[in-house]
């Protein structure tokens, strides 16, 4: 009875340890006024509004591309380009047709890298076509169909819409689940445990049940450790 005593007494205080390091609003996080639709109802949503010429989405880019791989099944990452004037939607072009075309990990870092340091005009499309032509780290060639594609205009024109209807004003800007936006207040690994944290609060609200986590695969025995095994008996 002692141990059992000990052992929900340790429980209790770990459950309040994180209740205590949970998200807070006003500090971590804020609620919008408006929530903003997911395209998946079913799922968590963690939606970034960004842009290419923005230093700070530079730099959060591959930390959040890299958190985004860890996700439950239940969660998933949408990033929409802001469009503040119509000299923005060559951009949102591109970032529609990186969407797409599936190739947001492998040609988000090269996008970014060209915009921000390069300085090259990714907004005009025949430099955009030249650029993508040239890139080895990834299919261009796929990026160019997706961006020629008959929705592609139509998606930044998307991309527009959402900016000024939700009033994005700076980013990066991250909402996850519709409704809670990230304060990015420390580092930005400090902003993926506040996503994290948001998820966890949004899947209780909604009544989800969390996914099942996956089990380890036990290690491999050796038929020489087994062997050995049988020996020593």
């Amino acid at each position: 009875m002692k141990l059992k005593s000990i052992l929900m007494a340790a429980a209790a205080a770990f459950g309040l340890a994180a209740h205590a390091h949970a998200a807070t609003e006003g500090t971590d996080y804020t609620v919008l006024p408006k929530p903003i639709p997911q395209l998946q109802a079913d799922k968590i949503e963690v939606l970034e509004f960004f842009g290419y010429f923005c230093v700070h989405c530079h730099h959060l880019d591959p930390v959040l591309l890299k958190h985004a791989k860890t996700f439950p099944a239940d969660t998933y990452l949408r990033t929409e380009h802001v469009v503040w004037q119509p000299e923005m939607l060559g951009l949102a072009r591109v970032a529609a047709a990186v969407n797409s075309s599936e190739l947001k990990y492998q040609a988000n870092p090269e996008v970014f890298k060209a915009v921000y340091e390069q300085k090259i005009n990714l907004a005009d499309t025949a430099t955009f076509k030249q650029w993508a032509a040239a890139q080895k780290s990834f299919d261009g060639n796929k990026l160019i169909a997706a961006y020629d594609s008959f929705g592609n205009p139509a998606q930044a024109k998307k991309m527009e819409e959402l900016t000024n209807t939700y009033q994005i004003s700076g980013t990066p800007t991250v909402i996850v689940g519709g409704k809670y936006q990230v304060k990015f207040t420390g580092d930005w690994q400090s902003g993926m445990k506040t996503i994290d944290d948001l998820v966890v609060k949004v899947r209780g609200e909604r009544k989800m049940k969390a996914p099942a986590t996956q089990k380890a695969v036990p290690p491999l025995k050796s038929k020489g450790a087994s062997i050995a095994k049988s020996a020593n008996k």
